[in-house]
């Protein structure tokens, strides 16, 4: 299903998530901020700025119904974010309904959505019935929410966020699909490694505790076997929202967006998790199609996940709030223009900066280690062969090294000065 919505529209394949963590990431497509401008950077402190404005609300005030489903990351509640309803609402229990002893498909112990259910948007109805915290068919839960609000088929313009759990930990086997992938078919990342080289930033946090360490290649294929499983499973339930859209006539008027607020390891660079800068993490899927799209196209320009917001407001033809400091890739969309960002940049609490060029240069420093990486990615996309310390590079080492501590200074970075 989603290689159809590619062939229906244009596929990017350098769209960036600049923090790779769920609330950081979301609050910066919400806003259409940087972390450090809109208060939610991960790091010292998170507290939205007076002048933040949000997506579905600039929509909801332009006329649209706005509709949230699924997964609830965001500080609030979805009314004060400018969704008009919800459907399908899975976030916290306060503590009520955590299960202790749990244990995930590898028989490791459960940490995340660690008793998460369904509720109603202001919480005063809660459905533990329903599954407490991540279960097999969740993703098709969340299908039939959306599907209830897209049947409703309202006169005013409508906009419906769909935020699946799928494929976040904790994993399990989705219903159907429990003999379909072999860990004996799957194959290694490319750059597979029993350990990363170093203390990247994360080495004792929790996405990293879910494998044992060193990663053996038995593990990653077992692994892979089961998160293939579950991204099979979300391609299907993606599907029957695609047949809903069809079945009431609204298909060819609706503009329909796949990303993912962050991308994962899965054993590349000997890490599973997502707090990294490597391309696995960083380079999220990125898929638009509908109206004024052209089909099955690709474009290689640099865009934020961010640019998202003043993008859907360019196309239905509704005013940028000011505070929003992302820009529009619409000119791509509409074939004027095959460029967005010659730079890209990264961060991640205070252990990871990085630049990505255009030409495909790419530089991440580590603070707290004191480490810096440099990587050709023309000649080595997996990002293996670090070049930082190689004499013929140490021209470009210092160029782009410049450039990002320009770029830290000017978006007011707490460790600009290291």
């Amino acid at each position: 299903n989603l290689d159809a919505l590619a062939a229906r529209g244009m596929r990017f394949t350098r769209a960036t998530c600049s923090y790779p963590i769920c609330v950081v990431s979301r609050h910066e497509i919400l806003t259409g901020m940087h972390g450090w401008e809109n208060g939610v950077s991960g790091y010292g402190g998170s507290k939205l700025r007076e002048e933040v404005t949000f997506w579905p609300d600039t929509l909801r005030q332009a006329g649209y119904e706005t509709w949230h489903v699924g997964k609830w990351h965001i500080g609030g509640r979805p009314s004060q974010r400018g969704y008009t309803d919800v459907a399908g609402h899975f976030t916290g229990g306060g503590g009520k309904f955590v299960k202790p002893g749990e244990r995930d498909w590898k028989d490791f112990p459960i940490t995340g959505y660690r008793g998460w259910i369904f509720q109603s948007e202001d919480g005063k109805a809660q459905y533990p019935e329903m599954g407490v915290g991540l279960t097999p068919d969740i993703s098709s839960k969340f299908v039939d929410a959306a599907i209830s609000l897209i049947e409703r088929r309202p006169k005013a313009p409508w906009f419906c966020q769909v935020d699946f759990t799928a494929p976040h930990d904790p994993l399990f086997l989705p219903p159907g699909l429990e003999g379909k992938y072999k860990a004996e078919d799957m194959k290694l990342p490319e750059n597979y490694l029993p350990e990363h080289p170093f203390d990247h930033g994360n080495f004792a946090g929790r996405d990293e505790a879910l494998l044992d360490w060193p990663r053996t290649e038995a593990a990653i294929r077992d692994l892979l076997r089961v998160y293939y499983s579950v991204v099979d499973d979300l391609d299907a339930q993606i599907g029957r929202i695609f047949a809903a859209l069809e079945k009431t006539g609204q298909r060819d008027n609706t503009l329909i967006i796949f990303s993912s607020d962050h991308g994962m390891s899965c054993g590349s660079h000997g890490l599973r998790g997502k707090q990294n800068q490597y391309e696995h993490t960083i380079n999220v899927p990125f898929l638009i199609a509908g109206p004024g799209i052209p089909e099955g196209t690709s474009t290689d320009a640099q865009v934020y996940l961010r640019e998202l917001y003043p993008t859907t407001c360019e196309l239905t033809g509704i005013e940028i709030p000011k505070a929003v400091t992302a820009t529009s890739f619409a000119p791509i969309l509409r074939g004027e223009s095959r460029t967005q960002h010659d730079r890209i940049f990264g961060y991640y609490t205070d252990t990871q900066r990085m630049i990505r060029t255009a030409d495909g240069w790419k530089l991440i420093r580590y603070p707290r280690a004191d480490r810096w990486q440099l990587f050709d990615l023309n000649t080595d996309p997996f990002e293996l062969h670090d070049l930082s310390k190689v004499p013929e590079h140490q021209k470009r080492f210092d160029q782009l090294r410049k450039e990002l501590a320009e770029w830290r200074k000017s978006q007011g970075d707490p460790l600009a000065g290291e």
